[in-house]
Formats: C-alpha cells, sequence, structure tokens
C-alpha cells in the first residue's frame, strides 16, 4: 500500500487510534503517521506487531505499558526534544482511554512538544452509536476493584441523566451484575462483547432481567447503561378522575397494584400516586 502525504507531517507525539477487532478498520493516515515514526510506543509489543507487520511498518518499537510508563517519561522526552516523531498506540482503541498514555501526554503539555491526534476507532463510540440510548453519556472506564469504591461510584452515577459506557472484562462481568441491578434496576442495558471480531455479540436486556452470563466467555465487555428517567417530566398532580378510581380500589387490591393501574392510564408518577394511596390508609 503507498499512500501520500497531503501536507508536511509535523515533529511531535501522535496518538494513533487503532482497530478494536479487525485490521481493516484503520485510517490511511493512521498508518502513514506510523511509517513516518522513530519510535511507536504500544502496550503489547506482540500485539502490535500484528498490525504493523499487515500494513509493513518497519518504526522501531518501545513497549509503554501501565507498569512502566512513568519510568519510559524521561527516555521519550529526550527523543522528542531531539525533533523525532514518536506514535503512541494502545493494543486497541484510542490511546489514553482508560489505557496508558496521560503521564507522556502531560509532560509534553508541560515542555511544549507537539500532541497531534489521530482520530479513529473507539468501543465507547462505536457501543454508544448502536445503543440506542441516549447521545448524552458519561464514560467510566472500568470498574475498581474494592466493593467500597465501587458501590460508592455507582450510587453516585446513578443520579445521572445520561446514558453510562463502562469496560470490564468478561470473566468479571457476573460479580458485577448484582451491583448493576441494585443501583439500575430501572433502566436498559447494552453489552458489546469483541466488537467487529469475528465472535462479535450484543446483548440487549432490562437491566432487571439480566441474568448471568457463560463463565466461559473470552475478551473485554463494553457496557452501556440508558439514561435515567427523568420523572419531573410526568403530570405532578393526580386528577379528580384518578382519585375516585384510588378511592375504589384501596380496600380492593394492593397499592403496588394501584399504581400500576393509574400509571398505565395517566403519566403520574408513580411516587404522586403511591403517597395518595398511604394518605387514605392512613386515613387522612
Amino acid at each position: 500500500m503507498i499512500i501520500k502525504s497531503e501536507s508536511k507531517v509535523k515533529n511531535g507525539l501522535y496518538l494513533v487510534s487503532t482497530p478494536i477487532g479487525n485490521l481493516k478498520d484503520i485510517t490511511f493516515r493512521a498508518i502513514e503517521i506510523l511509517k513516518l515514526s522513530n519510535f511507536i510506543l504500544c502496550e503489547d509489543t506482540r500485539v502490535s506487531k500484528n498490525l504493523l507487520n499487515k500494513y509493513e511498518i518497519k518504526s522501531k518499537l518501545i513497549s509503554n505499558y501501565k507498569f512502566n510508563e512513568k519510568k519510559n517519561v524521561s527516555r521519550v522526552m529526550d527523543i522528542l526534544k531531539s525533533g523525532k516523531i514518536v506514535s503512541l498506540i494502545s493494543d486497541a482503541g484510542t490511546p489514553n482511554i482508560s489505557d496508558p498514555g496521560a503521564v507522556l501526554v502531560n509532560e509534553c503539555i508541560k515542555h511544549n512538544i507537539n500532541i497531534i491526534p489521530i482520530p479513529g476507532v473507539s468501543a465507547v463510540t462505536a457501543a454508544v452509536s448502536i445503543s440506542g440510548f441516549s447521545e448524552k453519556f458519561f464514560f467510566y472506564g472500568f470498574f475498581p476493584e474494592k466493593n467500597k469504591i465501587l458501590e460508592n461510584d455507582l450510587s453516585k452515577l446513578s443520579e445521572l441523566e445520561s446514558a453510562i459506557v463502562f469496560f470490564i472484562s468478561s470473566k468479571k462481568i457476573n460479580k458485577i451484575i448484582p451491583f448493576l441491578k441494585k443501583y439500575f434496576i430501572d433502566r436498559k442495558i447494552l453489552l458489546c462483547r469483541e466488537i467487529s471480531k469475528m465472535y462479535e455479540e450484543f446483548i440487549r436486556s432490562d437491566v432487571k432481567n439480566l441474568e448471568l452470563l457463560n463463565s466461559n466467555l473470552r475478551g473485554e465487555l463494553t457496557i452501556v447503561i440508558s439514561e435515567k428517567k427523568n420523572e419531573e417530566k410526568f403530570l405532578s398532580k393526580l386528577t379528580e378522575s384518578d382519585k375516585i378510581n384510588i378511592q375504589k380500589m384501596i380496600n380492593k387490591i394492593s397499592i403496588k397494584e394501584i399504581v400500576n393501574v393509574i400509571n398505565q392510564s395517566n403519566p403520574v408518577a408513580k411516587k404522586e400516586i403511591y403517597n395518595y394511596c398511604l394518605k387514605l390508609k392512613n386515613g387522612n
């Protein structure tokens, strides 16, 4: 493949988006920049070589992962200050999004080194685009390991009205499902597995109906939780007709059943119906 550059390439750090599965999901510009790079920082050289070999990219690789990125900074900054071109890639997707990169990017900002993004694939936007949920979304990333931190964060996130996107290993999803049901019981969920790969799978469900998944699943999941229902959009007061119907039902069926009956015929906030039923029960 021969790619002609449309403009002179500036020296600096390039954050190059790479495929999240299908190796064809890469831009011409990304290939061009990677070929012109003096060095490419990558997480796992074995993974990156699959892509680089396919497109005959011969640039030198520097292993750059979570536990050595701070150690690499001094060396990489020396390379950048000498006027070289350095690209940063992750194993899949857009660099510095739940992947190593922040340390180097901030160091480049501090020293006025050019930082240029090469847009491309992102599991986040790919999942949101097919979710059918709100176009407004909050990206959280990977779930924390400690349950206390997890519950604290989910409690806060449950108050957001936007859709929410998470990453998680398929091996850990069954541990997380009970927490999702606790905090997002009234929402819908989309689970995306192996996006763009051979065994690509999309699971749609109501959170309350979500069942444990096959424990033999492999890879990472991208999860999208639907936006919070805004009950402020409902009518704030019951009509006189609603109240008469509730009075007729109050000693015949449960409050829960009354709430469902009234809510189906008139979009009144469930809390409003419930409170009126309690008022009648208490004789007020």
